[in-house]
């Protein structure tokens, strides 16, 4: 009977969201011209390896400070002095961000690991710390624009080789169909570190600071009040999503 009942459990985590997602249930976000940036700090970024690649602009405001990265490793425009478009994407970041904790919670998961878990479309909030060791699957059952957004109350940490794999329906592989990760949101209301050998997909939305420790990024790093740090050969392929 308690190997029923903890297989039941097991079955039902892995089921979570397993409703049709329909445009109407999506939360709107809308990133305006942040969307062009893979990296948007606030006071700062810095880079340490000469083989990071990063798809996408590239810029802070309003510490205007990029250390590490040249033009050669930016497909994209990166920033080096203060400009009015790094501004504009730090105003239009602050509103996305309120968007995202604005949206309403389908599935509390206080408490969880990520890892293991195999999400369909929603909205899925943790009160405090969210944590990722392992695989996080992401099941668009089969419509490749299906939303999801996680509510993170403080920080958002993965382990070493964590993944964040996304799937458009069971019998389909990954990244089938060119699903990229444009519709899925990390509102962090602290800080964000992803680890070492991390394969990371989405918008990572935090409200302070931003740690990648070397691995794949697909999607963005956006920061309102701090710095993105990238500590080892990182590559972030961030492009605006239309």
């Amino acid at each position: 009977m308690k190997l029923l009942t903890i297989s039941l459990l097991v079955l039902s985590l892995l089921a979570i969201g397993v409703h049709a997602q329909t445009d109407a249930d999506a939360a709107k976000i809308n990133l305006g011209t942040a969307d062009k940036f893979a990296l948007l700090g606030a006071s700062g970024i810095t880079n340490v390896d000469a083989h990071t690649f990063v798809i996408g602009d590239v810029g802070s405001y309003p510490t205007c400070s990029v250390t590490g990265l040249t033009q050669n490793q930016v497909s994209g425009q990166l920033f080096l002095k203060c400009s009015h478009v790094m501004k504009k994407a730090q105003k239009d970041l602050t509103k996305a961000y309120n968007q995202a904790a604005g949206a309403s919670c389908d599935t509390n998961l206080t408490g969880k690991d990520l890892g293991g878990m195999r999400l369909g479309p929603g909205v899925y909030c943790f009160s405090s710390s969210a944590g990722l060791t392992g695989t996080l699957t992401l099941d668009a059952h089969g419509n490749p624009n299906s939303q999801w957004v996680f509510q993170v109350g403080s920080t958002l940490t993965t382990a070493t080789n964590s993944k964040v794999v996304m799937v458009l329906g069971p019998t389909l592989p990954p990244w089938s169909n060119g699903l990229r990760g444009c519709n899925v949101y990390w509102q962090v209301g602290s800080s964000a570190t992803i680890g070492t050998g991390s394969t990371f997909v989405g918008k990572i939305l935090a409200l302070t600071s931003i740690t990648l420790n070397g691995g794949t990024f697909r999607g963005k790093s956006l920061a309102s009040n701090g710095a993105i740090t990238m500590s080892a050969r990182e590559t972030v392929d961030g492009p605006p999503c239309e």
